[in-house]
């Protein structure tokens, strides 16, 4: 059995996962006309990818949310060609999807020192412009984090993700008899005897209606596209947000999570996918158990129950499914290494289609080159001989 412990990974306080920034590249320098030096060319504004960093930090750091490149040198006597202005770095954390004001995707910053020119630099005056220097460019970006885990925990409130976190990972998330308990993603690291790290977070719980921004809505969902693979976490027994909302059974919340991850994007539903069956330790859950896997096996045989509109064009097929208790540990090791074996096995699924690709590619960059004619100037072997 796979030895495991864990240390809290990150816990978000005050969590800030967006921020809205001004950005504005420098000026160029002033140009030399009498003896057409040119000004230097404005500084450049850069967002840069760091560990450890977050956007609170950043926010603190800058609470004008300011950010402006320094101003090209001007061409002067001893120095015709004037400096480029310093540019300017915008620190954020990995993972931090950047946009535009219209929503346009500018980049993406997956891992430490990525970086994104945001606002660039004006020319120096030169003869072009009549060594007139032009403005930097200005620019409103948007920073969006979608936390990137390698599992992300899918389920509605209440049904035990934060408790699951705490019994895999050692995470302290905060946990109570009541709905909506997680309110910030909370990551954990599953740390393996041979030093494999599997990182896992616990979103803000999912309700129906998010795909139309209810609850956590759309919060929960951004951050979802950033996971490798989704793991399912229901209540055997089922759920009921409210007294005032309907009771949904083990089966019905499965296809309800799954209708919601359609709804918002439906790429989603690719993501490899495992189930963990939670409160195991409940009286009957065996039997409601054995119902449900039944229900799983046969899926379209249970639909017709359901309206249309709550119906998903696909249902998941769960690669594992796993019952367990996160009061008792029951199946916590094998989810563990269920959850590993998955991970191991998307890894080399998509090392086998990388190769594939760089094959095909090489074998068609072999065909083009061997069927195009050749060159006019081209000496053949033939008049080589003649000569």
């Amino acid at each position: 059995m796979v030895h495991c412990s864990c240390v809290l990974f990150r816990k978000y306080g005050n969590f800030i996962d967006n921020l809205r920034l001004f950005t504005k590249g420098g000026s160029g320098g002033m140009g030399y006309p009498r003896l057409g030096g040119e000004g230097g060319k404005g500084g450049d504004v850069w967002v840069v990818a760091r560990n450890r960093m977050t956007l609170k930090q950043l926010k603190d750091k800058y609470p004008q949310k300011r950010f402006v490149a320094g101003v090209g040198a001007n061409s002067k006597v001893s120095a015709l060609k004037g400096s480029k202005g310093e540019d300017c770095e915008i620190p954020v954390p990995v993972g931090i999807s950047v946009t535009d004001e219209n929503g346009k995707i500018i980049g993406e910053l997956n891992k430490e020192n990525d970086r994104i020119l945001v606002a660039e630099g004006g020319l120096g005056g030169k003869l072009l412009t009549n060594f007139l220097p032009l403005k930097g460019q200005r620019r409103i970006i948007h920073l969006d984090l979608k936390v990137i885990a390698d599992v992300g925990l899918v389920g509605f409130p209440n049904a035990g993700k934060s408790s699951l976190l705490s019994c895999v990972s050692h995470a302290k998330p905060a946990i109570a008899d009541y709905a909506f308990t997680t309110l910030k993603p909370e990551l954990g690291k599953i740390m393996y005897r041979d030093f494999k790290q599997i990182s896992v977070a616990d979103l803000p719980g999912l309700i129906e209606g998010a795909h139309m921004n209810k609850g956590m809505g759309h919060k929960f969902l951004k951050h979802i596209e950033r996971t490798r693979q989704l793991l399912f976490v229901v209540d055997i027994s089922g759920f009921q947000l409210s007294s005032h909302t309907q009771y949904r059974t083990a089966f019905e919340t499965i296809i309800l999570l799954t209708k919601e991850l359609e709804l918002y994007k439906e790429e989603l539903q690719t993501k490899p996918a495992l189930l963990a069956v939670n409160k195991m330790d409940l009286p009957d859950a065996q039997s409601k158990f054995h119902e449900l896997m039944n229900q799983l096996q046969n899926p379209k045989d249970f639909l017709h129950l359901f309206g249309k509109n709550m119906t998903p064009e696909r249902t998941v097929e769960f690669q594992h499914i796993i019952p367990i208790s996160a009061v008792t540990g029951e199946g916590i090791e094998e989810l563990k290494n269920c959850i590993r074996k998955s991970l191991d096995e998307q890894a080399n699924q998509e090392n086998d289609a990388h190769h594939k690709k760089q094959l095909l590619n090489l074998w068609i960059s072999d065909t083009v080159s061997s069927s195009e004619p050749p060159s006019k100037h081209a000496v053949t072997t033939s008049k080589m001989d003649i000569i």
